[in-house]
This record gives structure tokens, C-alpha cells and sequence, in this order.
């Protein structure tokens, strides 16, 4: 007998415990496109990512045009010739390579233009969101627009307008 209550009073305390937490969504994208910095942010990243491309791929038509032409000439050369001219095309497709992981690599170029350019209003973003949650006492705030299962949520508790009305959007 003494065990069923205190596993009642277990029961019950978690009951309690877990109604008293308080939850709410947002749609971060949602948020991002309502945010012209970020917009802006977004466009400079693109042209910077497309000058960068053009780059890459003048590297690998040059690259290409030297292959070519040494596939025409190779019969008249001599084997040193062919070596020399077999060696610029490796070194220019190298440089291509080179070219493209710094520019696109795990910790290129465009990573680190990223990291500067949306930090800030990413930080803006979660600092917002922490503040609203620390006001109203949520428990957890969950990204409706991420992967992450919702199947279904109240817009009652989605707080994204509130979000963006205090970061002035």
C-alpha cells in the first residue's frame, strides 16, 4: 500500500510538472524573409558566389583549351615537349582545384562571408526569441520551418509575428 502511494505521488508530481511547462513555435524562414538585411545579405552572397564561379570555371576552360590543343599538336612534339605541356595542364587543373576549395570548401571563402554576413542577424534573431520566452515563460520554442517532425502546430503559440515586431519588422 505504501508503495502504490508513493508511486502515486510520483505520478502526480509529474503531472504537474510537465502541465506547467509552456511551449510555442516560430517559422524562422518565415522570419529571414521578412528581414531585408537578411535579404540583402542573401544577394551579396550569390554575386560574390558567382563572380567566385566564373573564376573556377575560366581556370577549368583554360585548362581544357590547353588539353585540346596539346591533343592536336601531341604527333609533332617531342617527348619532352609533351611532358612539359602534359605537366601546364595538371598545373592549371590543379590551380582550378585549388581555386574552387577556397573559395567553396568547408572553411572557404564563401563560408566565412556567410558567417560574417548572417551572424549578426542570426544572434539578433535568438536573442529576440530568448527574451519572448523569458517574458512569457517558455520552456522550449520550437522552428516550425525545420525538420524537426511537427506534424501539426497552433498558430495560437506560433510566435513568429511577435519575433519580427520586436526586431522592428
Amino acid at each position: 500500500m505504501k508503495r502504490f502511494l508513493i508511486c502515486a505521488f510520483c505520478a502526480f508530481c509529474m503531472t504537474l510538472t510537465a502541465s506547467a511547462q509552456k511551449f510555442a513555435l516560430l517559422d524562422m524562414e518565415y522570419i529571414l524573409k521578412n528581414i531585408p538585411a537578411y535579404e540583402r545579405a542573401n544577394e551579396q552572397l550569390n554575386q560574390i558566389s558567382k563572380k567566385w564561379q566564373a573564376e573556377v570555371e575560366a581556370l577549368n576552360t583554360e585548362a581544357g583549351t590547353m588539353y585540346k590543343n596539346y591533343q592536336n599538336e601531341v604527333v609533332f612534339l617531342s617527348q619532352e615537349q609533351k611532358k612539359a605541356k602534359q605537366e601546364a595542364i595538371m598545373q592549371k587543373e590543379k590551380e582550378a582545384s585549388d581555386l574552387k576549395r577556397k573559395f567553396f570548401g568547408p572553411e572557404g571563402e564563401l563560408f566565412k562571408k556567410r558567417e560574417s554576413l548572417m551572424s549578426p542577424i542570426q544572434e539578433e534573431i535568438y536573442n529576440t526569441v530568448k527574451e519572448i520566452s523569458e517574458l512569457r515563460g517558455y520552456s522550449l520554442v520550437l522552428d516550425r520551418a525545420s525538420n524537426s517532425g511537427i506534424i501539426f502546430g497552433s498558430p495560437a503559440i506560433d510566435i513568429s509575428n511577435e519575433v519580427l515586431q520586436k526586431l522592428g519588422y
